[in-house]
C-alpha cells in the first residue's frame, strides 16, 4: 500500500502540474490548445522526403487485449452482407461489414474524461458528468476536434544504447531518459509538440507474446508529467499497453501519470502506437521530429477512441 507520504508527493505534483481554468472554466481541450495554427504551418513546412509511416496496430480479434481491463473487447469483424444483389438479380451486388469492440482495445487516445480522481475530471468538473447512456457530456474525445501536429520520437532503447533496443519490463522512464531521447533527438521539444516515447515493448505482442506485452510493462513515471507540463507538450503517447510503468512503481498507488495527465493537466495521451518502423526510419535519416496526423474518431461522449496515426518524414 502507498504511504501517507507518497500519496503526498503525489498531490503535491498534481498541484504544480494542474490547468484547470487555464483556458477558460468551459474549455474541453486541455493541452490540445498549444497546438495552433503556426505550429501546425512549421511542422507542415518541416516535411522532407514525403514518407509516411504508420504508427497503427491492426485491428484485428487476435488484438493486445487479454482480458484484464473489464469490456475492452478486442474488435470482433463479422460481415452482415456479401456480395448481396440489392436491387435484384443481375444489378450491383454490395459487401458490408460490423465491428463490435473496445474503443481502446487496439491503437488509441485516451480522452480527458477517461479517468477521474477525488470525484473530479478535467477542469473541476463533476465525474457525474460522464453517464452510462450519455457517456461523457463534457470533454468526450468528440470535443477534441483534428489532432496535427509536430511530431517527436523520443526513442529511449537507443538513446540509452541497450543492446536489445528495449527497455526491462521494471524500468520507469524518467525525465533524464527523457532529455537523453531529447539530446539524441537533436531537437527540443516545444510547445504543441505531440510526444512519442519509445520503449520497446510492443516487440512482445508483434512476436505473438501478449501476455508479456502486457505484464510487467516499463512506461512513464510519476517524475514525467512536471517534464511535459514544463514544455508545453500537447499531447503524449507510447508503444505500451498501460502507459504508464506496470505494476506501480509505489505499490497500490494506480495509474496516478493517467490521472496527472488527464484530470489535472488536460493532457490526451495514447497507447498501443507501433513505433518500431519509425524509430527505423527516424534513425536512418538521422532526425526524429515530423508532422504528425492522429484524427480522433469522433464517437460523441466517448471516453477514448481508436486512432490511425500516420508520420510525414
Amino acid at each position: 500500500m502507498s504511504s501517507p507520504t507518497e500519496f503526498t508527493a503525489f498531490t503535491d505534483i498534481a498541484k504544480r502540474v494542474n490547468n484547470w481554468g487555464r483556458w477558460g472554466p468551459d474549455d474541453e481541450i486541455g493541452t490540445l490548445n498549444l497546438i495552433t495554427d503556426e505550429v501546425v504551418r512549421e511542422a507542415a513546412a518541416g516535411v522532407r522526403s514525403g514518407r509516411r509511416v504508420p504508427l497503427a496496430l491492426p485491428l484485428q480479434q487476435d488484438g493486445v487485449q487479454t482480458g484484464m481491463m473489464p469490456g475492452r473487447v478486442n474488435p470482433l469483424h463479422a460481415m452482415v452482407q456479401i456480395n448481396q444483389e440489392i436491387f435484384g438479380p443481375g444489378t450491383v451486388a454490395c459487401s458490408d461489414d460490423a465491428v463490435t469492440m473496445g474503443l481502446q482495445a487496439a491503437t488509441h487516445w485516451d480522452a480527458l474524461t477517461h479517468v477521474s480522481h477525488s470525484g473530479r475530471i478535467y477542469n473541476g468538473r463533476p465525474a457525474g458528468t460522464i453517464t452510462p447512456h450519455g457517456g461523457a457530456a463534457f470533454a468526450g474525445i468528440d470535443k477534441a476536434g483534428p489532432i496535427v501536429s509536430r511530431g517527436v520520437l523520443l526513442d529511449i532503447p537507443r538513446a540509452l544504447r541497450l543492446s536489445d533496443d528495449r527497455l526491462p519490463g521494471d524500468h520507469a522512464v524518467t525525465p533524464e531518459d527523457l532529455e537523453a531521447a531529447e539530446e539524441l533527438a537533436g531537437t527540443r521539444v516545444r510547445a504543441g509538440d505531440i510526444v512519442l516515447v519509445r520503449t520497446g515493448q510492443i516487440r512482445s505482442y508483434l512476436t505473438g507474446d501478449k501476455h508479456g506485452y502486457a505484464y510487467p510493462s516499463p512506461g512513464l513515471s510519476l517524475r514525467t508529467p512536471e517534464w511535459f507540463h514544463a514544455r508545453d507538450v500537447a499531447a503524449v503517447a507510447n508503444d505500451t499497453l498501460t502507459f504508464e510503468i506496470f505494476p506501480p512503481e509505489i505499490e497500490g498507488l494506480w495509474l496516478p501519470v493517467h490521472a496527472l495527465d488527464l484530470v489535472e493537466m488536460g493532457m490526451p495521451q495514447g497507447q498501443n502506437w507501433n513505433l518500431e518502423e519509425l524509430s527505423t526510419a527516424c534513425g536512418q535519416v538521422g532526425r526524429f521530429d515530423f508532422l504528425l496526423s492522429a484524427m480522433p474518431e469522433p464517437f460523441a461522449g466517448a471516453t477514448g477512441t481508436p486512432v490511425a496515426p500516420v508520420a510525414i518524414l
